[in-house]
């Protein structure tokens, strides 16, 4: 054994024989998981709260025997298993030509790092069925648990894998299961159902992580909130096909996990080849989900290479919907001076660039500017841009094709299918149905990789490219490499052209977009510098999807853009104040043809875009808090920062109220204990588009003192907003130095 006696204070070490290795104890900012040893296997005795510096004696705490089960109590076991009696999903599947179908996995070491405390390697193997597994622990600062696995074939014969899943307990108290579900232009949409007995799965077949993934799955105690009751929730870091699941089982145990959800004989394991799990995050919270972010946020931030690490996150225009396809010089330089003038500083030309591209039926693959569009290159517009002080960003979709291209004509075999390869040059057999004119580029083919990697390395190389819209419109249906499935493969292949790029062009943005918010994950954001959280700017709809994308997602990753007055995707009519509150907590831009805007208009935007250049450092690093608001109409959030000296809160209405008045809203996450000033900095009082009211609350046209506790606890009159508005409210320590440098944005 390696390192037996570990992770334990002195006095809480269970005595240990040389064959059994004192238990794990693992313990980081009010979270903690404890294993046992004593029965051969890793045994999950508790995923959750810390237990305190001292452990009872484990061997008295076994649990009882009853009537028509096993003879011996029933272990959960970091890989649950069938020979050990356990009757959930078990969290090995595979064999060996039919057989070795019921591992029996035992310990065989434990390496911890007695410098941090909180890591752990452990090995198991059963040398019957020729399979070993390695499972690494890492419990972060905040309280985030990351767990894989990686399986080694130590037989002479090939093992084929059908799932490794990773499992924790879930306590007791549970008893409601949440998730989210969605659509294109609606994802991350919540929903509870009560939980029994039996297993809750989710499964993702769309080789991404789909538009109804559930970006966080989570297990609590009835009526759990945003900032109360006990919460255990997971995330599958992970960009291709997947599934999450809680399941309880008859003897009461209830557990929390997911696993990549594998095609037939997708993984075969020769011998002594291996596969890794992709990443578990798994997190507990005695305070809610908020408690939950907390743990999500502070393992992202804590990152070296963090986008916020750097330099603050510019503000974006897109042009996609101010100009589609049309590709004119003139207007694009034009939008390109608007955008500088009003303080954009990152300015990304979307589809529509590359040869033949025209509408979104041809040239995906083509990836050279198209001379026809652009006969002196980009170098233009690129020049126009950087001169107004603006960083150059450009849209690209490298892992699809159309039919219609000079790549799919020259090379018919590279598109990705159900079929066996086709000889030399010809098409491989049957293609999958087409979605949006295009099919999947077979990067499993190290040609076609290398093809897609030298023209994006010859355009970065080429041009100055300081940011990459990187897209994917297509659920990968039918993927094969070879005749074989291949979702597997070619995320994997994605992933190493991400990270092949990023170490040639360490300084070049990426942005994970997929037909919008249908590639959401951390594996993806690993390699991403944020993401696009959906297709729709609808302000109303990007409510609830921001929301809770930023259940796991921190706002400086999640691209929040202002649409035009009337959305694109939903044809409702929202007002600039509306639409700037809501991008306002995220990744700050515009997508909107801005060259047209009346004065007024154009000053608000102006505004609208200063003010938040003055509140993201506090946007981007604070701890994001949710208001569990009694009132449906209602919804509150906002950002308080970590020394509880400054907060920013929006107060939105979604819908009209059963209540003529709001009454007092409660301002959560303060320190209690210091007087604050609140202010309304967004939009004016009198802007009659936002409210409706004969007279507003007193406090709302100069602002009011209070201290944390009482805004918490009693909390404000607020004013009467129209359905489908906002209001900003800056919250500062009172007599901490002059109030904050934003003047109110003026409202049109």
């Amino acid at each position: 054994m390696n390192n037996p006696d570990l992770n334990l204070a002195p006095e809480s070490r269970t005595p240990a024989t040389p064959a059994t290795p004192a238990p794990l104890y693992l313990r980081r900012s009010g979270t903690a998981l404890l294993l046992d040893f004593r029965t051969g296997e890793p045994a999950l005795l508790h995923f959750g709260a810390d237990l305190g510096p001292e452990l009872p004696d484990l061997s008295l705490l076994t649990d009882p025997v009853p009537h028509s089960a096993l003879d011996v109590p029933v272990t959960l076991g970091l890989v649950p298993q069938a020979s050990s009696g356990w009757r959930g999903r078990p969290g090995l599947r595979g064999h060996r030509g039919g057989t070795a179908f019921s591992p029996r996995l035992r310990l065989i070491s434990v390496d911890a790092d007695p410098g941090d405390g909180a890591s752990a390697v452990l090995t198991q193997t059963d040398p019957d069925a020729g399979v070993t597994v390695r499972t690494e622990l890492r419990l972060n600062d905040g309280g985030l648990l990351q767990l894989r696995h990686t399986l080694v074939n130590d037989g002479d014969s090939p093992y084929t894998l059908e799932e490794l899943a990773a499992v924790l307990p879930v306590g007791r108290a549970a008893a409601e299961v949440l998730d989210l579900t969605g659509r294109w232009c609606r994802e991350s949409h919540p929903q509870r159902l009560p939980l029994h007995q039996g297993t809750w799965v989710r499964s993702g077949r769309h080789g991404r992580t789909g538009h109804d993934a559930s970006l966080l799955l989570a297990a609590g105690t009835p009526g759990f909130g945003y900032r109360h009751g006990q919460v255990w929730a997971v995330h599958l870091g992970w960009s291709g096909n997947h599934e999450s699941f809680v399941d309880t089982t008859g003897d009461g145990r209830t557990t929390i996990g997911a696993s990549e959800l594998l095609g037939s004989s997708e993984v075969t394991l020769a011998p002594g080849e291996s596969y890794e799990t992709p990443w578990l995050f798994a997190a507990y919270s005695d305070a809610g989900l908020d408690g939950i972010t907390a743990a999500f946020y502070a393992w992202f931030r804590a990152r070296s290479h963090h986008p916020t690490a750097g330099k603050p996150r510019p503000v974006v225009l897109n042009v996609w919907e101010a100009v589609y396809f049309d590709h004119r010089l003139p207007a694009l330089l034009d939008l390109a001076a608007t955008a500088a003038a009003l303080g954009v500083e990152r300015y990304v030309l979307d589809d529509g660039w590359f040869r033949g591209r025209r509408n979104d039926t041809a040239g995906l693959g083509d990836w050279y500017v198209d001379e026809d569009l652009w006969p002196d290159g980009l170098t233009p517009l690129i020049d126009a841009v950087t001169g107004h002080g603006m960083e150059f960003g450009l849209w690209v979709e490298p892992e699809m094709v159309n039919e219609d291209s000079d790549l799919a004509r020259a090379h018919p075999d590279w598109i990705a299918g159900p079929a066996t390869g086709g000889a030399g040059n010809a098409p491989a057999g049957r293609l999958p149905e087409r979605w949006r004119h295009q099919q999947v580029l077979d990067l499993v083919n190290p040609e076609a990789w290398q093809y897609i990697y030298d023209r994006l390395d010859a355009l970065l190389s080429e041009n100055r490219i300081s940011y990459l819209k990187w897209d994917q419109n297509r659920d990968l249906t039918e993927m094969g490499h070879d005749g074989r499935p291949s979702v597997h493969a070619q995320t994997r292949a994605v992933y190493r052209l991400l990270d092949a790029l990023r170490e040639a062009h360490p300084d070049v943005e990426i942005e994970s977009c997929s037909s919008g918010g249908a590639r959401v994950d951390l594996g993806i954001l690993e390699r991403t510098d944020r993401v696009w959280g959906s297709d729709c700017n609808d302000a109303l709809e990007r409510q609830t999807i921001q929301r809770w994308t930023g259940m796991v997602v921190p706002p400086e990753l999640v691209g929040s853009h202002i649409g035009p007055t009337r959305s694109h995707t939903t044809a409702r009519t929202h007002d600039l104040s509306f639409r700037a509150v809501t991008a306002m907590f995220g990744h700050f831009g515009l997508e909107w043809d801005i060259r047209h805007l009346e004065p007024a208009e154009r000053d608000e935007l102006a505004g609208a875009i200063a003010l938040f250049k003055e509140y993201r450092g506090l946007l981007h690093s604070g701890r994001m808090v949710r208001a569990d608001e009694p009132d449906p109409a209602l919804r509150l959030h906002g950002v308080v920062a970590h020394d509880g000296g400054e907060a920013l809160f929006a107060l939105v209405s979604v819908a009209t109220s059963f209540a003529e008045i709001p009454g007092r809203v409660c301002l959560p996450g303060l320190d209690p204990d210091t007087r604050y000033r609140v202010e309304a900095v967004y939009p004016a009082a009198t802007d009659r588009g936002a409210y409706l009211q004969t007279a507003p609350p007193g406090w709302l046209a100069g602002g009011v003192e209070a201290t944390g506790r009482f805004l918490a606890g009693s909390g404000l009159p607020m004013p009467v907003l129209n359905p489908e508005h906002g209001v900003l409210l800056s919250v500062r320590r009172a007599g901490g130095g002059a109030p904050h440098s934003g003047t109110p944005v003026r409202n049109s």
